[in-house]
């Protein structure tokens, strides 16, 4: 039978019988992946084994067997009334087994099965070898199958009904990151002889996420490797899948936590990896049920307060996660042997500490409204953060913005005017310095990408059906009644910032917040708009603001960390412009605004291999493929200050001219300026230029070679001219460059 392969992005696993991958733990997407936009080049998705969790080694299960399971005094309340049961008092030992003092309901937190106990006639135990939230771990072979097994029971009879409850929602569940149940048994305690029941599950090796935490808080390598901030990232992913999966049946976790998630280690020298596993579900609750009371552990659960007033909901579940992964990442490498100056996945981090702010967020109405939302900014952080990490681009197009035509430049991809030449004010023995002028923010906030309409607002058919590339005809439109809309008001901003109306975008963003209603204040795409009113007006701070409260909404989204790149460049933080601007370039070279603005800043200090380095790695089935040419002669012929390019450089760009997909009058214009960085190189040093030029200037071009060539080039130019007097002005400048000649 031939293997389904999962069409996910970045996984190379296959669909497994139960429907779901084997690898990433989520279903294939209904119709495959999603089709990106037609109009975007699409990179090759990330290296297939981006996801996988490092392979580990793993004792054997049976040197984990306890010699003395013991409950913790602090831990031992009444399964009644949940008064502290089972203390020592007043000199007295504590006891293990007694009567509750409160409501007189018997306890016994003494494991109800010892080794060698044969229960059901096929389960022979080995030994206790953990504590679960509600009961005692035992760890056993099933005699009929010969494999291990693990067989769980509640640590008191008062709480069967919570094993009915983990029974009916194991026996619903199948899913590839929830551990699997294989029987359900009765046994007699050995200390109250009253029969108890067990659940069998399928024994999963490795160590919970709580002893991964211990172990690397403590400087361990528990993993084989450092525990690093990606690996927490995939963890977090595969969680919030199989939460997703218990949310689509009604289900709450409502206990999650380190001590309830196993990390499975993969095999060595096979391809399958290392699996994350949820278990102890005992805590499963229905949604929507308020008559019985919430099981989870305080610290990871939400407050008192919330579950008086909502109950457990998808977001309490989601804050469990947020405090499981935040205790996870304190932990990891990034946090713990950061060094000064190592600052190379800082942005990831803050992508990181952003998501988990949001999906724990003391309002439960700001967290992520389900799962997959919360899945879908965790996996843009992960890829940034490995991105940044090993240098790798791991490009994904996002759901919530659309591929932007426009490019935050106004300097290295421009071909310089013909003004240049005509206006005069300078020598060709000393060029003009290098353009590296960054968009008027009118330009960037026009050039920033476009949040995609909700595909669930009435008029998104509408607006995907009008030409977007002319703002007058979408603000004379005129839609039927009943279909204003916040995605028609917030198209129409665009459209008012388009034209110059800023009266009129802020008539339309104010409409939009009105029919969004008490959402507006949360609504990222509101703050969004805000944002782009501010850019526009040049009011940076402002605009950094609203564009934070974005990011802080969608950390693993690109287009925010290139709306704060742009504010800090254009405030002046150029060290804070370069983080954001290099945190998106690296995850995604087809984010061309990000690179242009991180070749900007090195080519400010000077730095003019590293920019040709970001230019280069702009592919070429990228929109923005031939301007980055343009870029690159730019950047290798212009002066940077006082310095000139060397003759190996000039060179090179005469090379790259020679590969440029520019018009004629666009190749006359460059080939002038790499003519002039020559002949400015060849009197600043008093000698013929040691490189080979080709058509550009030719082989080692002397002063009078590069004059004639010069002279030329500007009647070349002089063609170009659209008026009798630039016409004049190129013709004076090529006999002023003509060598002297004696008749």
């Amino acid at each position: 039978m031939t293997a389904t392969c999962c069409e996910r992005p970045g996984c190379d696993g296959v669909i497994e019988a139960t429907g779901f991958c084997g690898t990433c733990g989520r279903l294939p997407h209904p119709e495959g992946p999603p089709a990106p936009p037609s109009a975007v080049p699409q990179a090759p998705s990330a290296p297939a084994r981006v996801w996988a969790l490092p392979v580990f080694d793993f004792p054997d299960p049976r040197t984990r067997i306890l010699a003395d399971p013991h409950f913790p005094e602090r831990d031992r309340r009444c399964a009644r009334c949940e008064h502290p049961v089972g203390r020592a008092r007043q000199g007295r030992p504590a006891l293990a087994s007694g009567y509750c003092p409160s409501c007189g309901h018997r306890f016994s937190f003494l494991p109800g099965l010892k080794d060698g106990d044969l229960v059901a006639g096929r389960y022979e135990v080995i030994g206790c070898f953990a504590r679960g939230g509600f009961g005692w771990v035992y760890l056993a072979r099933d005699r009929h199958l010969d494999s291990l097994v693990v067989l769980k029971g509640m640590i008191d009879e008062a709480q069967a009904p919570m094993a009915d409850a983990e029974r009916r929602a194991l026996i619903m569940l199948d899913h590839p990151n929830i551990v699997r149940i294989r029987d359900f048994v009765a046994h007699p305690d050995a200390h109250t002889k009253q029969s108890r029941e067990y659940i069998v599950m399928s024994y999963v090796d490795g160590p919970v996420l709580n002893d991964i935490r211990k172990e690397s808080a403590r400087g361990a390598l528990p993993l084989g490797e450092a525990l690093r901030a990606e690996h927490v990232a995939v963890c977090g992913v595969r969680i919030l899948a199989a939460l997703g999966h218990l949310h689509g049946l009604g289900l709450l976790y409502c206990d999650m936590k380190p001590e309830n998630v196993i990390l499975q280690p993969g095999q060595r020298g096979e391809e399958e990896a290392s699996r994350v596993k949820l278990i102890d579900l005992g805590a499963v609750h229905k949604m929507g049920d308020r008559d019985h009371r919430v099981i989870g552990t305080q610290g990871y659960q939400v407050g008192p307060e919330e579950l008086k007033e909502r109950g457990a909901t998808v977001q309490s579940d989601l804050h469990t996660v947020a405090v499981t992964l935040t205790r996870l990442l304190d932990v990891t490498a990034d946090k713990m042997n950061r060094r000064p100056g190592d600052d190379r996945v800082e942005v990831g981090l803050e992508s990181f500490r952003r998501l988990l702010a949001r999906a724990g967020h003391h309002d439960p109405d700001r967290r992520f409204a389900s799962a997959a939302q919360m899945s879908e900014q965790l996996e843009g952080v992960y890829r940034e953060i490995s991105a940044l990490r090993d240098g790798t681009p791991h490009p994904h197009p996002s759901t919530l913005f659309a591929p932007t035509a426009g490019l935050l430049d106004a300097g290295l991809s421009v071909v310089p005017p013909l003004e240049r030449w005509i206006r005069g004010g300078w020598s060709p023995e000393l060029p003009p310095p290098l353009d590296l002028g960054s968009p008027n923010p009118i330009v960037a906030a026009l050039g920033l990408p476009v949040p995609l309409a909700d595909p669930d607002d009435p008029a998104a058919v509408i607006l995907a059906a009008l030409d977007d590339r002319d703002p007058g005809r979408l603000l004379d439109t005129r839609f039927p009644d009943g279909g204003d809309t916040a995605e028609i008001r917030f198209a129409r901003c665009r459209a008012h910032l388009e034209v110059g109306d800023l009266d009129g975008m802020d008539a339309d963003l104010e409409r939009a917040a009105e029919l969004l209603g008490e959402t507006a204040t949360r609504d990222w795409r509101v703050r969004w708009h805000h944002g782009l009113r501010a850019l526009a007006t040049g009011e940076f701070a402002a605009a950094e603001r609203e564009f934070g409260a974005v990011y802080d909404a969608v950390p693993g989204e690109e287009a925010p960390k290139v709306a704060l790149g742009y504010c800090a460049e254009a405030a002046g933080q150029a060290g804070r412009a370069e983080r954001y601007y290099q945190a998106v370039w690296c995850r995604d070279h087809r984010q061309a605004s990000a690179g242009f603005g991180l070749a900007r800043i090195r080519l400010s200090r000077g730095d003019r291999a590293g920019a040709m380095e970001v230019l280069d790695g702009i592919p070429p089935a990228s929109r923005h493929s031939d301007v980055a040419g343009v870029a690159r002669v730019l950047t290798l012929s212009g002066r940077l200050g006082g310095s000139l390019p060397d003759a190996r450089l000039l060179s090179r760009a005469a090379g790259r001219l020679a590969d440029a997909y520019v018009d004629d009058d666009a190749r006359d214009r460059l080939t002038t300026v790499i003519q002039e960085a020559a002949f400015a190189r060849i009197r600043a040093d008093g000698g013929p230029l040691p490189a080979d030029g080709g058509a550009v200037f030719g082989r080692h071009p002397d002063e009078h070679t590069l004059r004639l060539r010069l002279e030329r080039s500007y009647f070349a130019l002089a063609e170009q001219a659209r008026d009798a007097g630039s016409r004049c002005a190129l013709v004076d400048r090529a006999h002023a460059i003509r060598p002297m000649t004696i008749l």
